[in-house]
């Protein structure tokens, strides 16, 4: 069998949650980003074996959302579709997951992806008044009724948004920005520099605006707007170190250095992947964007959890027996500018390659100039369970763009774990 080749890819724009993609579930923005995909590559819907998406906070209306998402998009209800979660990973996962389907023998073709719309994750009350509501659905007197609505307290209406949950680890207990805080203070990452970091994002975002364009399919959110979102709203053209500077630190008031502007904009948005083997795809006409390399993912402390590209792209180079300087761009998903920086820190640190991985020298300094050259998450937004096969897509075309050769797409991973993918295009 021949390399896994991903032969193309489109995603909707990346909007703050809580904006113009507010009235649209996951499962309609997956199905936007599939359809558009079946009709630039004028694939036949019938040919499509599975369909795999990546989703974090699954839909309470549509449970399995990559089979909704199938469906919608006008493939037969005869295909097989699931859905995958690996938390910040899962759009790596639906990909991963599609590769070694594919290399099995058990799936021909796949689209695999991402869908989250983290504007509708749900509110969640707590245990006692689902208890009352139920034991009100079984009570049949009037009185049993009420001495049950008695039983109510004012703390018992106030809801926990599911988004402050789904972001904080229950082993260590923190938040995801919390974690960010741990990782800074102690490989020292200043304020300053992760503002500066910021500031890079989003000026790379808005300046490669017309480049993410062509990966992107406009999205007229509903009938009362009357023109169709086509970039990432959170690109802010005008920012500058004074704002950011002004900005309070968010998840360690007195001593932190994370604050929302160096930090990953919280956004809805979907990306569909057309995956084959390489044999298929030249089958078919097609001449693929490029072509999976090597796949790897780690484990590392929940409470450290930004720290699992350092960990992951280290095995991921020697499985390809490749190196960092073989990469001619590279995608670190940026959750925290702090937290890249780290990663930044830690891959070109001799004392880290020795107690890690017992190596006498680092595995490298990364070339600024080589990393996220578009923009990342603090601009362009992380809806969740998307990123990953949003990073996978944007580094495809703009290896592209450049003839490179290589490139190398990481994540850190709530929980404790990272993710990295090499990419090759010959």
């Amino acid at each position: 069998m021949g390399r896994i080749a991903i032969v193309e890819g489109v995603r909707t724009p990346f909007v703050k949650a809580w904006t113009v993609f507010e009235d649209i579930p996951a499962h309609k923005l997956g199905a936007i980003a599939c359809r558009e995909l079946l009709e630039i590559t004028g694939l036949d819907p019938a040919s499509v074996d599975e369909v795999i998406f990546g989703a974090v906070a699954q839909p309470v209306e549509a449970s399995n959302v990559a089979r909704v998402i199938s469906l919608y998009a006008g493939i037969p209800k005869e295909k097989r579709a699931y859905t995958v979660s690996r938390n910040c990973a899962s759009g790596f996962e639906s990909v991963t997951s599609a590769s070694e389907k594919i290399k099995c023998g058990l799936d021909e073709i796949v689209i695999a992806g991402g869908a989250e719309s983290m504007s509708n994750i749900p509110f969640v009350f707590g245990k006692e008044i689902s208890r009352i509501i139920i034991r009100l659905n079984k009570t049949k007197s009037v009185i049993g009724k009420l001495k049950l609505l008695l039983r109510l307290r004012p703390g018992h209406l106030k809801p926990v948004p599911g988004l402050l949950l789904g972001l904080t680890d229950p082993v260590c207990g923190l938040n995801m920005g919390q974690t960010a805080e741990v990782i800074t203070k102690e490989f020292g990452i200043t304020r300053e520099a992760q503002d500066e970091f910021a500031l890079m994002s989003h000026k790379r975002a808005f300046a490669g605006r017309a480049k993410l364009r062509e990966e992107i399919v406009p999205v007229i959110p509903s009938p009362k707007f009357k023109v169709a979102a086509e970039d990432d709203n959170g690109v802010r053209e005008k920012q500058s170190m004074k704002d950011l500077s002004r900005l309070r630190p968010y998840f360690d008031r007195h001593t932190g250095t994370v604050t929302v502007g160096n930090a990953c904009q919280v956004s809805d948005g979907a990306c569909a992947l057309l995956i084959m083997d390489e044999e298929k795809a030249r089958s078919m006409g097609y001449t693929p964007l490029g072509y999976i390399r090597a796949y790897d993912y780690v484990g590392v402390e929940p409470r450290k959890m930004g720290l699992g590209p350092a960990y992951a792209i280290p095995r991921v180079l020697k499985k390809a027996n490749l190196t960092l300087k073989d990469m001619d761009l590279i995608e670190i998903n940026e959750a925290f500018a702090g937290q890249v920086l780290t990663c930044v820190k830690l891959l070109a640190s001799k004392k880290f390659a020795k107690e890690n991985f017992g190596l006498s020298s680092p595995f490298g300094q990364i070339d600024m100039q080589r990393l996220n050259v578009n923009g990342g998450a603090i601009a362009l937004g992380h809806p969740v369970g998307t990123t990953g096969a949003r990073l996978i897509l944007t580094l495809l075309r703009e290896m592209k763009r450049r003839s490179s050769k290589f490139g190398l797409a990481s994540l850190c991973v709530g929980g404790g774990q990272g993710g990295a993918v090499i990419l090759e295009r010959q």
